[in-house]
């Protein structure tokens, strides 16, 4: 048995281990109102690339949709919201006003598919490091992201 100290200082450390895992396995999810931003990635580009995209995906747990407004970020000199599609062997972008999160339904924004543009990059986005960005929502407001670049031919957030 330890003396009482020693077992407090033990319990004590548990529990200060306890509270950091879930923060450390969660760090990358924000929580606004009803919506829950999940994993925010972008990829590395090549040095000489203007052009960058934001990846994310949105669940709203509430019971009225929101909308995806815009987004900012320091890193680009503007951002765009862009769905693509298929037309034959092409792939063509097109530009949204706003992206609709349905209550009780998620959006992925992922490679291939609907995303953030990130127009006039100021440096190449570098594997291994993070840059912030805020989102805007009509409902939720602003939220502020942390974007984990990853390696160039990712196609999926890494855990």
């Amino acid at each position: 048995m330890f003396p009482v100290t020693r077992r407090s200082a033990l319990l004590g450390s548990l529990a200060l281990a306890a509270c950091l895992c879930p923060a450390v396995a969660s760090a990358h999810d924000v929580t606004a109102g009803a919506l829950t931003i999940q994993h925010p990635w972008s990829r590395a580009t090549a040095g000489s690339a203007k052009t960058g995209a934001l990846y994310v995906t949105v669940t709203n747990n509430g019971t009225q949709p929101d909308r995806l407004l815009g987004v900012s970020t320091d890193v680009a000199e503007h951002c765009e919201l862009h769905t693509s599609e298929a037309s034959g062997d092409v792939m063509i972008m097109r530009m949204v006003e706003h992206l609709e999160i349905p209550a009780g339904g998620s959006v992925s924004l992922a490679p291939k598919g609907t995303h953030v543009m990130l127009m006039g990059l100021k440096a190449p986005l570098q594997k291994g490091t993070t840059f912030a960005a805020t989102l805007r929502f009509e409902k939720a407001g602003e939220v502020a992201i942390d974007v984990a670049v990853q390696g160039i031919a990712d196609l999926q957030p890494m855990d």
